[in-house]
């Protein structure tokens, strides 16, 4: 925790932090909502998740952790079947397979990982985790639910807040000076939520209604084996949307830290932070591709400012007024500014697949891309319900193999020695 400075309590950086945590709530709320977990306990488990995760890490990724999307299907089929408390076991037992995983790294080294997954990979696979979730944040702007389903706001209405949100955020982006530079985030939020007072879009009533302090309703997890086995294959998944991450926030950063502090650190420290977030009914946590957004737009590389974003969930857990009044900011709010988030993130792949000179004249590399990419934003599922494989896992999945059983064109040396040089020439291009 050495890069706890004085500067660490300047206002500049808790206002940046706050920030964070305006660009995470929306995913970190409806995580919850959509699996019948309580929106406050995820807002305490994201803040002690991401605590524990900087405290593993030695406080120098710039990330914050929170609930993931990934376990949606499988924590609604689980509370279905065995209740929240089995469910919270299972969650504690994928905490756990991480760590196994991060161990692995640490015993085997990285390069075995980069080999599993170079640029050809992880390039598209970041680009899916961007452009995946664009249809959620062009939905939301249009004043829709998510999915599309469901209308929430009079088309025109919509229109006029998300694009004014959206503005306002690519204003103070590129022509603000200053301090005003780390906020075009929180910018957007006022300048959108103003415009949704406006238009009528927002209801005060549950703000009303709201105690100012309550507890959230925390659930002791229980253990139950079936909820065990079937909740620790899906740990599985999210790992290689946490290798995109890294990498993506590595690219942001230009900081590589695959080596520094280490794959192994990240990946246990997103175990501990899951593990921790299902011993109090919290949802697992994940690195956050929207926050990676936010740091490539504000510049704001200091992990310091993660550390804020998790001081400031785990208050607003607490204080039920506040906590609820960020609640009634309408979709069509978060849509404006989640189109440019999304859309910097998949830059981010992009940009991953150019530094690292990836030919994709040669027909390897192009059917592993294009299948990649057609998988991921087509909305591929193998498998039916809530038992199928999709979005980011499956994707990475695809790519993976089809890097390992697609042929090289040019042979690959298995001295031990080669292998390494192979692995430092992909970190290098990696920054």
């Amino acid at each position: 925790m050495q890069n706890l400075q004085p500067s660490a309590f300047h206002w500049r950086t808790v206002l940046a932090g706050s920030q964070m945590l305006f660009v995470a709530f929306g995913a970190l709320v409806l995580m919850p909502l959509l699996t019948g977990l309580d929106p406050s306990v995820a807002l305490f488990t994201a803040g002690i998740g991401t605590l524990l995760f900087h405290f593993v890490t030695g406080l120098t990724v710039p990330i914050f952790l929170a609930s993931s999307f990934v376990f949606i299907a499988p924590i609604t089929y689980s509370v279905q079947n065995w209740g929240v408390a089995a469910t919270m076991g299972g969650l504690m037992a994928a905490g756990a397979v991480y760590m196994l995983l991060a161990l692995a790294v640490k015993v085997r080294g990285v390069g075995f990982l980069h080999r599993l997954m170079p640029p050809v990979v992880t390039g598209p696979v970041i680009m899916i985790i961007g452009l995946g979730m664009a249809p959620l944040a062009v939905n939301m702007a249009m004043g829709k639910s998510g999915d599309g389903s469901e209308v929430l706001f009079p088309y025109d209405q919509a229109m006029l807040v998300s694009m004014s949100a959206l503005v306002t955020t690519l204003a103070v982006a590129v022509l603000a000076r200053g301090v005003f530079r780390l906020l075009p985030i929180l910018s957007g939020v006022v300048v959108g939520y103003v415009a949704a007072h406006f238009t009528g879009m927002v209801d005060y009533a549950p703000i009303q209604s709201a105690s100012w302090i309550s507890m959230p309703e925390f659930v002791m997890p229980a253990f139950h084996w079936q909820a065990v086995l079937f909740m620790v294959p899906v740990a599985l998944a999210p790992a290689i949307e946490h290798v995109g991450d890294i990498l993506a926030i590595s690219n942001v950063t230009g900081k590589d830290y695959v080596r520094k502090p280490g794959l192994h650190r990240t990946l246990f420290g997103d175990g501990v932070a899951t593990a921790a977030a299902a011993c109090f009914g919290g949802p697992p946590n994940t690195t956050y591709s929207e926050v990676t957004g936010a740091v490539m737009l504000t510049k704001s590389f200091n992990p310091v400012v993660m550390v804020w974003a998790a001081v400031v969930a785990i208050a607003l857990a607490f204080i039920a007024k506040f906590g609820m009044a960020l609640q009634t900011i309408p979709a069509p709010v978060m849509g404006g500014i989640l189109i440019l988030l999304f859309g910097s993130i998949a830059a981010v792949g992009m940009n991953t697949l150019i530094k690292a000179h990836v030919d994709l004249a040669e027909q390897r590399n192009l059917v592993i891309v294009a299948t990649t990419l057609v998988f991921g934003i087509g909305g591929m599922a193998v498998g039916k319900g809530d038992l199928s494989l999709q979005g980011i896992s499956l994707c990475g999945a695809v790519a993976i193999l089809l890097n390992l059983i697609l042929p090289l064109s040019k042979p690959v040396d298995n001295d031990l020695h080669e292998e390494q040089e192979v692995v430092e020439d992909l970190l290098d291009h990696s920054r």
